[in-house]
């Protein structure tokens, strides 16, 4: 893991300390990355060989760029995941994900405000954004 990502581990768990916003997070950042991907293959831009690239697949192939910058190994996994997501969130009707997306944000501002009190990590830094859903796989996969 390079240094640069031990560092925004470490000063994204200082936010995420307690076992019911973990809880919430766990549940609620697949749900957000799901349901983005689900909103955002609602923007068609082109078709290729038969495949209509939307901007989901923009979204996950820049993150997914991102990711590898950090840890190659964190990102093939997160690749997978983030594949998966993409996939069924092409398959989500846009009104179920917006209403999944509103479902999942509530999720994190109650593990926030109920269990840590204390506001969300990417208040201060917007790189948690991209930062939490690799997080919550490092967890899983126990990398972290």
């Amino acid at each position: 893991m390079s240094p640069v990502l031990q560092g925004h581990f470490a000063d994204y768990a200082a936010f995420h300390r307690t076992p019911g916003n973990q809880a919430c997070h766990y549940l609620g950042i697949p749900l957000i990355v799901m349901t983005l991907f689900a909103l955002l293959s609602q923007v068609h831009l082109v078709t290729v060989g038969g495949y209509g690239i939307t901007l989901a697949e923009v979204l996950f192939v820049l993150v997914s760029i991102y990711y590898l910058t950090l840890d190659a190994t964190l990102a093939l996994f997160m690749l997978a995941a983030s594949g998966a997501l993409l996939y069924l969130g092409r398959h989500l009707d846009w009104t179920v994900a917006l209403g999944l997306f509103v479902f999942g944000w509530i999720l994190q501002f109650v593990g926030h405000y109920v269990y840590e009190k204390r506001s969300p990590a990417f208040y201060r830094n917007l790189t948690h954004l991209l930062v939490g859903p690799l997080w919550i796989l490092a967890k899983a996969t126990g990398r972290d």
